[in-house]
């Protein structure tokens, strides 16, 4: 068996179901894996996903597109290459209470927002009030992130980023209103996320279990896609707190159910148009210097 570890991006959530239901179901073992998900709750998210997988930890790490470029751009450049989006398409959201008043992205001028402390996230967010016809005078807030969504919850902020398949779905069955603004509404072409990333020194050194780890866990997904009752049986069946509320894992896989796959039924392929959208609008916006490092064609790899 070859161990391989995975650093989540988060507490297991319904956009890791793939990754879970392969393990859940042997598959990883099958294929002579002994595959590890490391979740960041054990030590209340001190070290990113990323850092893990610098400092040795991990062989993949559930990051964001941004995480790619911002160490591809670091003074010191690393190599960090993306090998599998989770999700097609983007389900994350700027979002506010219905009963904020805040109605469109233009009002969060002077509002405070609860930043994860992404290296573009800020000015992403403050460029988004100014495209819908803002000034972009956030006010920024840094708490604890395993505290930002109750900080949203409990009105000590106005704004946070989300994924809509999962606090979206936590808000509807509690019956909290919630009001979202998607990036891609207001012309910023966001990249994948959250995507599969690892190192180029990894991906030539361990290629071959890469590439198998990333065909069985696409089964995974497959089988999250297919049947989303029988997925949410199975995530409960892990044992993990996460999954125990089968009615709100099934109303999050029913929302991401769409978006596992492409059009064909693969998981994990990227395009490069989009990589190129996204890079050339940090450039645009004066948040990218391009390098041979951002070359969009270099950002990624579909093994």
């Amino acid at each position: 068996m070859e161990k391989l570890t995975i650093a989540l991006d988060w507490t297991p959530n319904t956009n890791h179901a793939g990754l879970f239901l392969a393990q859940q179901q042997g598959l990883y073992a099958a294929a002579g894996l002994d595959v590890v998900l490391l979740s960041p709750e054990s030590e209340a998210y001190a070290t990113t996903p990323a850092r893990r997988l610098l400092a040795g930890e991990a062989d993949l790490a559930v990051a964001s597109s941004e995480t790619v470029l911002s160490y591809r751009t670091a003074t010191t450049p690393v190599e960090v290459t993306a090998v599998a989006a989770l999700l097609q398409d983007d389900t994350s959201a700027i979002a506010v209470l219905a009963a904020s008043g805040i109605e469109r992205p233009a009002h969060l001028d002077g509002q405070v927002y609860a930043s994860y402390q992404a290296r573009f996230e800020d000015r992403i967010v403050q460029q988004l009030i100014r495209n819908d016809g803002g000034q972009g005078t956030l006010r920024l807030a840094y708490p604890p992130k395993l505290t930002i969504w109750d900080s949203l919850l409990t009105g000590q902020v106005a704004a946070t980023w989300i994924f809509q398949g999962w606090e979206g779905a936590q808000a509807h069955l509690a019956g909290v209103a919630l009001r979202t603004f998607a990036l891609g509404d207001y012309s910023i072409p966001y990249g994948y996320t959250p995507v599969l990333v690892s190192t180029n020194e990894l991906l030539a050194r361990k290629k071959e279990s890469l590439t198998k780890f990333l065909h069985v866990t696409g089964r995974g997904y497959q089988l999250a896609a297919a049947d989303v009752g029988a997925a949410t049986q199975l995530l409960a069946q892990t044992g993990l707190a996460a999954f125990a509320d089968t009615a709100f894992i099934g109303a999050s896989l029913t929302l991401l159910q769409p978006h596992f796959l492409t059009e064909s039924g693969e998981w994990g392929c990227m395009q490069l148009g989009k990589w190129q959208a996204f890079v050339q609008w940090l450039v645009a916006q004066g948040l990218l210097v391009p390098t041979t490092y951002t070359d969009p064609e270099k950002l990624f790899v579909n093994l």
